[in-house]
């Protein structure tokens, strides 16, 4: 694996492959955003997108313009096969780890 996959490269690699054909820059965060309850920022987030980029993770391409954005266009994201197998080999760890783990994880009723 080329490098440290960090929580939110994990998060972001998981998003892009959720969204699939409609994972862009705002709707990564939206996404994000909506299930952590928490709020991220565009910056963060090209940053994280240009790390993995650099790792081999995910590439881009532009879209086509669109009124809605006054004829600019969006940057779509996927998945490579290196983002792939990084994604397989951290969900690996963590299974492993929760498996061995004796922490009795019950909550109080």
């Amino acid at each position: 694996m080329k490098g440290y996959l960090g929580e939110f490269e994990e998060l972001v690699l998981l998003t892009i492959a959720a969204l699939q054909a409609g994972a862009y820059g705002v709707g990564i965060k939206e996404d994000i955003e909506q299930r952590t309850d928490r709020e991220i920022s565009i910056g963060a987030l090209h940053a994280t997108i240009t790390r993995l980029e650099e790792k081999g993770f995910i590439e881009s391409w532009l879209g086509d313009p669109t009124l809605e954005r006054g004829g600019r266009r969006k940057r779509f994201f996927r998945l490579t096969q290196e983002g792939k197998m990084a994604l397989h080999h951290v969900k690996a760890l963590r299974d492993e780890l929760w498996r061995i783990s004796k922490i009795n994880l019950a909550l109080p009723q």
